[in-house]
């Protein structure tokens, strides 16, 4: 028996499920014998996580078998079931027929095509969507996992709500519950109070899962409104659902404006995050945290007001990502010539790229009058760089060590509390100690201001 049938034992005899994508490698590469170092080092995840999920998965498949499964006796294991073509094949076409197929090349709608001013989230389909991986693999192996949390961050306008976007259609597809809270919804008279706060969180839960809201029940003065918050999920909102629940919060740089939520509500969903060690009614709940990076410039390096989890930090798209994003927009021959000088003065930031994309195939200028005017007030980065500079000018030990690195001809050391924050804020790259300018967007453009 090989390692591909091997794996169609386990899907479709013993889990009778799709195993995700990391569960199918993590799989495959120790019936070969690897380790999960060996693991991490091919794949670019760390070797902690995936013996995390492996350890998880052989608990699986001790369940299903009634014998402990292990790295070491899976091959011995597994091969009792071998099992002859036909009833192999009868097998697979009902097992096809029973799951949901998630594919990279199959989409449960037709691709979204049309060319939009760049800003808001991609959907799902969109044909410009660019994967950037293991992001999106990384993402979608952790939501399957009991008791989750997962954190993207990065940079405004780095792509965080589009691949929200591509979480929640694939839990969608496994049949989970999501549940999409954006703070910028809220009113500001919402946080006033970590009561009114809890209530209005709890209740727009209840009513995106259709729910009928039953605060007043499970509310109780007297414990306060964490203690009433979680008898309120645990004994109500997921006794409700047969299916596991994910809690997206998006934009949550929203309610770092009010320290006494911050303090409060982070640390009850870590609460919540250990609880699912322990009660298995919380193994239901999966939390998915977005945040900007920009807002971590409030906080000290060490005072991270949410740091448990799996985190997932967006990166730049390579020159490859950006070749690709171009002939989605229809640009051929014509940016081939110009794509290691856009990438220069971009540095294959996602929103900047498909800037100049959509302006390019709208022939609404020329590549080279892009590259000319890209740092100047006239030209299409204009706002993008303003906002920037706002940030800069509000703390000024950064505008003082953005105007040496700007100034410098090589990479400059740096305090490393204001390097941190120049790089949350996405000005500058880290190279150990070290500190250099992201792109020559922002080089050209903050020497031209900060000398000034």
């Amino acid at each position: 028996m090989n390692a591909e049938q091997a794996l169609d034992v386990v899907e479709k005899i013993l889990l009778k499920r799709q195993l995700t994508t990391l569960e199918q490698l993590i799989f495959t590469q120790s019936w070969h014998g690897f380790g999960y170092h060996d693991m991490a080092q091919n794949s670019g995840y760390r070797s902690n996580y995936f013996k995390e999920v492996g350890s998880q998965l052989w608990h699986c498949l001790s369940q299903e078998v009634g014998k402990r499964v292990t790295k070491k006796n899976l091959q011995l294991i597994i091969s009792e079931y071998n099992i002859d073509e036909d009833r192999k094949n009868n097998m697979q076409l009902a097992f096809i027929n029973s799951r949901v197929i998630v594919d990279e090349n199959i989409s449960t709608s037709s691709p979204e095509t049309a060319i939009k001013y760049p800003g808001s989230p991609l959907t799902y389909n969109s044909s410009f969507y660019i994967k950037r991986p293991p992001c999106e693999e990384l993402a979608l192996a952790e939501i399957y996992q009991p008791g989750c949390i997962l954190r993207i961050k990065a940079p405004k306008q780095m792509g965080k709500s589009s691949l929200l976007n591509q979480v929640v259609q694939n839990a969608k597809t496994f049949g989970y519950k999501t549940v999409y809270i954006d703070f910028q919804e809220a009113d500001d008279s919402i946080f006033t109070l970590l009561d009114k706060f809890l209530r209005w969180f709890a209740s727009n839960v209840s009513r995106q899962l259709h729910i009928v809201p039953k605060l007043d029940e499970y509310w109780d003065d007297d414990i306060g409104s964490k203690v009433s918050c979680k008898i309120y999920f645990e004994e109500y909102v997921l006794e409700q659902i047969d299916a596991p629940l994910i809690l997206i919060f998006n934009e949550v740089n929203r309610i770092y404006e009010y320290p006494s939520i911050v303090k409060e509500f982070f640390p009850m969903l870590r609460f919540w995050h250990e609880m699912a060690q322990q009660v298995e009614i919380w193994q239901k709940l999966r939390l998915v945290v977005a945040h900007s990076t920009e807002n971590y410039i409030q906080f000290r390096v060490n005072q991270s007001p949410f740091n448990v989890g799996v985190t997932i930090e967006l990166p730049k798209f390579t020159i490859e990502q950006v070749q690709d994003l171009a002939e989605r927009y229809g640009l051929g021959k014509e940016i081939i010539n110009f794509l290691e000088p856009l990438q220069a003065m971009l540095g294959g930031h996602p929103y900047l790229t498909a800037l100049a994309f959509y302006y390019l195939c709208q022939d609404k200028m020329t590549i080279e009058a892009l590259l000319k005017t890209a740092a100047t007030p006239t030209g299409i980065y204009s706002q993008h760089l303003r906002e920037l500079f706002n940030i800069l000018i509000a703390e000024p030990e950064l505008q003082q060590a953005m105007q040496k690195i700007v100034m410098a001809p090589e990479k400059i050391e740096l305090d490393a509390i204001i390097a941190y924050k120049l790089e949350s804020i996405g000005l500058v790259q880290l190279d150990g100690n070290q500190a250099y300018i992201s792109c020559d967007l922002y080089k050209s453009y903050f020497r031209q201001q900060l000398e000034k």
